[in-house]
């Protein structure tokens, strides 16, 4: 593993960079003058002496930590992008959430639409025609019944990939993601919890698009707001050494 400023490698071939998105960067961006992670790492394998070529495969949220894998060819970028639409990668995320939950563990459904203009994505019925219907599994870890308002640590697994998939429908499911000033249905503060959004993509799972090996890849939160589940994030990163993540 290597230590960025900016970031952490935690591998790097010929072909791929898998690394660790700090919250707060974006994943890719338009706006002038604002660094992300693409240019970040542009920059960083131009000091190294090699070509500058770095392809976005999947994206998180700016303010979400989590695992990126990037292509560091055409083909190889190409070939990642292939296996994510062909649902090859096996996405874990780790959340906060506020409220009670109504199930240790579950799948939730949804039918999601996106609203460019406003940058969010809102449940809506499965008949409108700008609706994609989102699905994920989750799991509750440890739940915090002396914080008000309660907060658990729930596991999650992805199955589709949609604009704010998690926050949105942990939102409308009434248990809203810590920190979550976009979609959180108890009073929170307007300005940024310095606490951070309780959210980390900290699992990733996908086949080197080159020697085809299966790659698996894990890290533990650092943002505060999970400092309360820490003993149960230590035990679990432990775990996801000698197991991988639970595919229902």
């Amino acid at each position: 593993m290597m230590e960025n400023n900016r970031f952490r490698i935690l591998y790097e071939d010929s072909d791929i960079l898998v690394c660790v998105k700090p919250a707060g960067i974006a994943s890719q961006t338009k706006k002038s003058g604002q660094q992300d992670m693409v240019s970040l790492l542009c920059n960083y394998l131009h000091e190294k002496g090699e070509a500058p070529d770095i392809g976005l495969v999947h994206r998180l949220d700016q303010p979400v930590e989590g695992i990126l894998v990037f292509g560091k060819h055409t083909k190889s970028t190409a070939a990642l992008n292939r296996q994510l639409t062909q649902g090859g990668f096996c996405k874990g995320y780790l959340a906060v959430t506020q409220g009670e939950m109504p199930a240790r563990e579950g799948k939730l459904v949804d039918h999601l639409k996106k609203d460019g203009q406003r940058n969010l994505s809102v449940v809506a019925s499965k008949d409108d025609p700008q609706a994609k219907k989102a699905e994920l599994f989750y799991e509750v870890l440890q739940t915090d019944a002396q914080s008000s308002p309660v907060q658990n640590l729930v596991k999650i697994r992805l199955l589709t990939g949609r604009h704010h998939q998690i926050r949105v429908q942990f939102s409308h499911l009434g248990t809203p993601l810590a920190g979550d000033t976009k979609y959180g249905v108890h009073k929170q503060p307007r300005q940024p919890d310095l606490r951070g959004l309780g959210l980390c993509a900290c699992e990733l799972e996908f086949a080197h698009p080159v020697s085809k090996k299966r790659m698996r890849f894990t890290i533990v939160p650092s943002r505060p707001v999970f400092q309360p589940f820490f003993e149960v994030l230590e035990s679990s990163a432990r775990q996801a050494d000698t197991a991988s993540f639970s595919k229902k």
